[in-house]
């Protein structure tokens, strides 16, 4: 039985698959299992998979029949996973040979409520060159889970510390990837309240942001919808989608096993954390002009900021962008 398992959910992803893969195979790690779950490809996908299970015993290669929509097949690799550990994959994307071990040692080094050990990541283009760097920071110590989802929705952008590790006990108490918009984002709420997470203070994780990405290709909210659950097609989109991502994660507040004192702190979080987040991100402009500017805080409630009247400084760091991941949705 492999101690972790990791799932590549893809459709039509042969531009970078063999990439991925082999950065996947490349770990110096090799206690894990890498399931594909390949949705209905219309392309070279599958002969892709094939020859890399012919040349690794791994990797265990599932096709669907028909394109069941991202979320399920998200789902579906996690369903077939047999590990104690879990890291999802993308077709497009990039790990550093050692970033299972380091996120394995995390967990070894860490205390039993440690749920998620992720690296920094670099933010890179068609063509593999680095153009940002992830601003996303989920260090989440000892506390109730209402301090660290407020922690979650405040810090996370573009949803990186996803593709790190987790454990699977613990996914196996939420939720999974449900049929919305942002379902990172809510499933990364869900982690937040079941336990700790830890960053690793390295880059060891490259994310592919290209023209080929859901949130490139879909920019209609019901086709990011469709491509998402095709089930919903009919559904009325009838709330913004921040307004959508707090209702869902109302739901999972509901749906995870928390005492009832701590699922109403955690109900009473999210809108008050992202309003919080929207005035500051909003009020950028006029902070810049009277020297105001967010400063970091150990300690301080609902991502770590206060307002402190110190000069910016000179390399113009970006401010917080609007709630939610803006990351490149996956295919």
């Amino acid at each position: 039985m492999p101690r972790v398992s990791i799932g590549l959910p893809v459709y039509n992803g042969e531009k970078y698959l063999r990439a991925a893969l082999d950065s996947l195979l490349g770990q110096d790690y090799g206690d894990f299992e890498l399931i594909i779950s390949d949705n209905a490809s219309t392309d070279g996908t599958a002969g892709i998979c094939q020859e890399y299970v012919g040349k690794d015993r791994r990797i265990r290669y599932h096709r669907n029949d028909v394109n069941v929509g991202s979320a399920r097949n998200y789902n579906r690799v996690f369903e077939l996973a047999r590990g104690e550990f879990f890291k999802w994959a993308s077709h497009d994307d990039e790990c550093h040979p050692t970033m299972l071990r380091r996120c394995l040692e995390t967990f070894e080094g860490g205390p039993p409520s440690l749920v998620l050990a992720y690296p920094q990541a670099d933010i890179i283009d068609a063509s593999g060159q680095v153009i940002d760097r992830a601003p996303d920071i989920l260090r989440i110590g000892p506390g109730r889970p209402h301090q660290r989802l407020a922690r979650m929705l405040f810090k996370v952008q573009y949803g990186t510390p996803l593709w790190g590790l987790i454990r699977s006990d613990c996914l196996r108490k939420t939720r999974l990837m449900v049929g919305c918009i942002r379902n990172d984002f809510v499933l990364l709420a869900e982690i937040a309240m079941l336990g700790q997470s830890e960053e690793i203070p390295e880059v060891l994780f490259r994310l592919r942001k290209h023209p080929a990405n859901a949130t490139a290709l879909w920019r209609d909210r019901r086709q990011l919808l469709i491509w998402c659950d095709p089930t919903q097609a009919k559904k009325r989109l009838l709330l913004p989608p921040t307004l959508g991502v707090i209702l869902e994660v109302f739901r999972s507040i509901r749906h995870l096993p928390l005492p009832p004192a701590d699922k109403a702190l955690c109900l009473a979080t999210p809108l008050p954390t992202l309003i919080w987040r929207t005035i500051l991100r909003r009020s950028g402009p006029l902070r810049d002009q009277v020297g105001l500017h967010l400063k970091k805080t150990p300690g301080t409630h609902a991502g770590g900021a206060e307002l402190s009247a110190q000069p910016r400084k000179a390399d113009g760091a970006k401010q917080a962008k609007s709630p939610g991941p803006a990351r490149p949705q996956r295919n």
